[in-house]
């Protein structure tokens, strides 16, 4: 699979790897994806993300957010708020008692130097096959890191919630894809 991957979007899955390893994580998953999505700098999905005015420091704190609240977006915390329940206090209280990030699902870590293998989680995988999909229903022959953005927005995960408040959505990256692809071909 990862032969039809361009090298932006080669680089993207190795900078997700990093970033599970950075954070502990026993996983790749969405949040990782766009974590390296958001470090590219010359590709189509940084022009993108660029484009649309996306604040990388701004979506890497509310991935941050999300994780230390063990995964419930703004979104659950607002709708738990109704009923009562205040997800701040519940993660002040584990956190307490359990250390700083225990929500966070940092995974096992390798004794000291050792690299652990990281796995795809099924959301991680579920990206890649949307934008396998996606990339072929555009007729690319390659998948490109604009691809995995655009997989990132068409799911309902953290990944694609957290884009989605900073005005990253589906359609806008398409809309900004196909305006970049009609300045290439005049």
């Amino acid at each position: 699979m990862f032969e039809r991957f361009t090298a932006a979007a080669r680089a993207v899955v190795g900078g997700a790897v990093e970033h599970a390893d950075r954070t502990g994580s026993d996983c790749v998953g969405e949040p990782e994806l766009l974590l390296a999505l958001l470090d590219q700098r010359d590709s189509p999905a940084a022009a993108a993300l660029d484009r649309l005015g996306a604040p990388r420091p701004a979506v890497v704190r509310d991935l941050a957010a999300d994780r230390r609240r063990g995964g419930l977006s703004v979104a659950d915390t607002v709708a738990l708020a109704a009923l009562g329940i205040d997800v701040d206090a519940v993660v002040a209280r584990v956190e307490e008692t359990h250390g700083a990030g225990a929500l966070a699902g940092g995974g096992r870590r390798a004794g000291r130097g050792k690299r652990v293998r990281r796995t795809f989680a099924p959301e991680g995988k579920a990206v890649l096959g949307r934008a396998l999909r996606i990339a072929v229903g555009r007729g690319d022959r390659r998948l490109g890191d604009e691809h995995l953005l655009l997989a990132l927005t068409a799911g309902s995960g953290p990944a694609g919630v957290v884009l989605a408040g900073h005005g990253v959505t589906y359609d806008a990256v398409a809309r900004v894809l196909a305006e970049r692809s009609a300045r290439r071909a005049s």
